[in-house]
């Protein structure tokens, strides 16, 4: 089941990169592709051109953000940072934080995702406020300054960026961190992306995600699909009523909160059995 928003985006990605797909069945749609996979036939996580490629795609869409350039990591799933990619001319060209928070957001994404619940670091936000079933998980796991800022700042962004075969660390607790499975729903690590609102963020990544195939989610915390979508159910109080809500955005428009709903859901599995 493709994505209605991309249309034949992914194929074209594919073409210009030699992507290996597999045709998998899942569920009852016979139409599904695969997702990326090595030499050998394991899944695997996107080169730096892969998440080049599906970064500027998604980054082109309309995010209802402010459309500024952005920063994406991709970690594996012992959390070492494996690709690193921006948007626009020049580093500088996008917030300069952002290069670290996607980092943060994929380490959190991988790290709080299992084989049939995932977390998306949108579904945090509310379960870490004073009171809430995760408060305190903020402060848990710091990032690894080293990794983070060491290295010549002239290769961030590129094959030899320093925080590359690091361990970052980081716990991020707003849109941004999706984590990567694979055609069994088996989860492979995790990607971030940071530089518009948390919102426009959320949306870059499940994009960027869909355009690598990567987004075959057994199950999650979203209560409109089940899988790991934004929630927009915070109400004028701050209360969230799933728990897991996230507050709306500069841009988002009505009718996206009122649906509960930013993005549709692509790729759905059979749930796993523990």
């Amino acid at each position: 089941m493709h994505s209605f928003l991309f249309g034949g985006g992914r194929t074209a990605i594919a073409a210009a990169l030699g992507l290996t797909l597999v045709l998998t069945a899942c569920g009852d749609d016979d139409n599904n592709d695969g997702g990326l996979v090595g030499p050998d036939g394991s899944p695997s996580l996107p080169t730096y051109d892969q998440l080049k490629a599906a970064l500027d795609f998604a980054q082109a869409q309309d995010n209802k953000g402010f459309g500024l350039d952005m920063w994406a990591t991709v970690v594996d799933r012992s959390g070492i940072v494996r690709a690193i990619a921006f948007t626009g001319d020049k580093t500088g060209d996008q917030w300069p934080a952002s290069r670290v928070i996607s980092a943060q957001k994929a380490s959190t994404a991988n790290s709080l995702s299992l084989t049939n619940l995932s977390l998306a670091t949108a579904n945090l936000y509310s379960a870490v406020q004073p009171g809430g079933s995760l408060f305190g998980l903020q402060e848990s796991n710091p990032v690894n300054t080293d990794a983070a800022y060491g290295g010549n700042a002239d290769d961030y962004g590129t094959l030899s960026d320093y925080m590359i075969e690091k361990r970052i660390g980081g716990v991020n607790v707003f849109g941004g961190g999706l984590a990567l499975y694979d055609a069994s729903g088996e989860v492979i690590g995790a990607v971030g992306v940071s530089g518009d609102t948390s919102c426009a963020d959320h949306s870059i990544a499940w994009k960027l995600r869909d355009q690598l195939v990567l987004d075959f989610v057994p199950g999650g915390v979203d209560p409109a699909s089940g899988f790991d979508n934004i929630v927009y159910d915070i109400d004028g109080n701050g209360a969230s009523a799933s728990g897991w809500g996230h507050p709306a955005c500069p841009l988002v428009p009505a009718e996206v909160i009122a649906e509960g709903q930013a993005l549709p859901t692509a790729y759905p599995v059979s749930p796993v059995t523990p």
